[in-house]
């Protein structure tokens, strides 16, 4: 069933439910005022026949001239009885005999009693020598009732009508704008056209909230969508230089004997270079990958300053060249010591391939936190790009981007962000670049 269809539905519902609630409240009221109306006048025909009474107390038993048959009669009829309940005088019958109080009624009519028997709504009063009966039919409230009821049905069906029907416009030009939100979605969709949005709503409901939050999804699914090209075009590049050195060196190769030693042995070298590098930027692609993919590492307690030192140690054996200084402290967190070790490798990896001569790595203590320090004495990072260098395939300065494909720092963030870390670029005592990263400190349960 269509939307605009239960909300119409559901608002003729609810106005019927209002007309079922009122009608029952006004019969109710109703009711009650007919039959105080019925037993005012009752009390009142009572009394004027006992004032009748006074002026002529002869209880002397008389037959009415033209008494009225109560079966089709609604008209208020007298009786009078004597001290003993016996009838004197009565202006109706049914069936040709007058009609009986009975022995409750006659024993609360001292003074005065309501009652209702056989049909009839009955007044008792006592006077001085006997007692006046006033009745009438109950037909006369439920008559009147009957009425009230049936101008509440029929006022109530073009009252259900117009409601559905105000109901289904109403719904219509409330749902139009998410109907808009729909086609909307379904042209993105279609076309791929993440530059589309909706028309900003100068109200401040709900429809134009939802216009607003889906501009919002639409800006980060173009972002996305746009980094996704990006990192497509950007991979394909730098596995196709490495791919094109690779074959130009095996197609040199393959020339067999007419190719010297000198120069086979160098088109080997850039081949056996060049796959290295490949390789590695597949590992970091496929890593890259899995945090996409919503991979979340395990942590579990580790000595960070054993590790540092222990990869430091590393490091050395292969940049023999560089000078690097190392300063630890014992210092526990909760980490994925296969992730915190390629941490270090990058930023060391990093350091080290655009220092000149030395690199420091530095690990201390600071409140809560283990911060872990990479200076070099190399070119350092403009102020401009220190924030975008953990961008994905970003290239800033030349310098500091050769023989590089921009990714380790991307590796790096998400591996700091999964320890609940931060990672910042910055300029180091020297001028150089400094990589500052801040682990918190695992504190054990006692």
């Amino acid at each position: 069933m269509p939307l605009r269809l239960r909300l119409a539905l559901y608002g003729a519902a609810v106005v019927a439910l209002t007309l079922v609630l009122f009608g029952g409240l006004l019969y109710g009221l109703l009711g009650r005022s007919v039959t105080n109306d019925q037993d005012t006048a009752l009390r009142g025909r009572a009394a004027e026949a006992v004032a009748a009474l006074g002026l002529a107390p002869d209880l002397t038993p008389r037959v009415p001239v033209v008494p009225v048959d109560l079966r089709t009669s609604n008209e208020i009829f007298v009786e009078v009885f004597d001290q003993r309940w016996s009838l004197v005088y009565s202006t109706g019958v049914v069936g040709g005999v007058a009609p009986t109080p009975s022995q409750g009624l006659r024993m609360a009519a001292t003074p005065a009693a309501f009652g209702t028997e056989g049909g009839f709504r009955l007044y008792a009063l006592q006077f001085s020598t006997g007692f006046v009966v006033t009745g009438q039919s109950t037909r006369v409230p439920q008559s009147s009732l009957s009425g009230v009821v049936g101008f509440l049905i029929i006022s109530s069906i073009p009252t259900l009508i117009a409601a559905l029907i105000g109901s289904w416009l109403v719904a219509g030009r409330a749902l139009k704008p998410l109907k808009d939100v729909a086609g909307a979605a379904d042209g993105i969709g279609r076309t791929r056209d993440f530059g589309r949005r909706l028309p900003g709503r100068r109200s401040r409901d709900e429809v134009a909230l939802l216009s607003t939050s889906f501009n919002r999804m639409l800006d980060q699914l173009q972002d996305a969508f746009d980094s996704q090209r990006r990192f497509v075009a950007d991979a394909s590049h730098e596995l196709r230089t490495p791919l094109t050195t690779i074959q130009g060196n095996a197609g040199l190769l393959a020339r067999g004997p007419a190719v010297s030693d000198e120069t086979r042995r160098a088109a080997a070298e850039d081949i056996s270079a060049e796959t290295a590098r490949m390789t590695r930027l597949v590992d970091r692609l496929l890593t890259l990958a899995r945090a996409d993919a919503g991979l979340s590492l395990e942590l579990a307690p580790l000595e960070m300053g054993a590790l540092v030192t222990e990869v430091c140690r590393q490091a050395r054996t292969v940049h023999i060249d560089r000078a690097l200084e190392c300063t630890t402290v014992d210092a526990r967190i909760a980490g994925d010591e296969d992730a915190i070790r390629q941490l270090m490798w990058i930023l060391l990896d990093n350091a080290l391939r655009h220092s000149h001569s030395r690199v420091s790595v530095t690990l201390s203590l600071e409140g809560g936190w283990a911060r872990l320090v990479v200076a070099d004495d190399g070119p350092g990072f403009a102020p401009q790009d220190r924030e975008r260098v953990f961008e994905r395939f970003y290239q800033a300065d030349p310098a500091r981007t050769a023989q590089g494909a921009g990714l380790g720092l991307s590796i790096a963030r998400w591996i700091v962000e999964q320890h609940r870390g931060r990672i910042l670029a910055g300029e180091s005592a020297g001028g150089g670049a400094a990589m500052y990263v801040d682990l918190p400190v695992h504190e054990e349960r006692q």
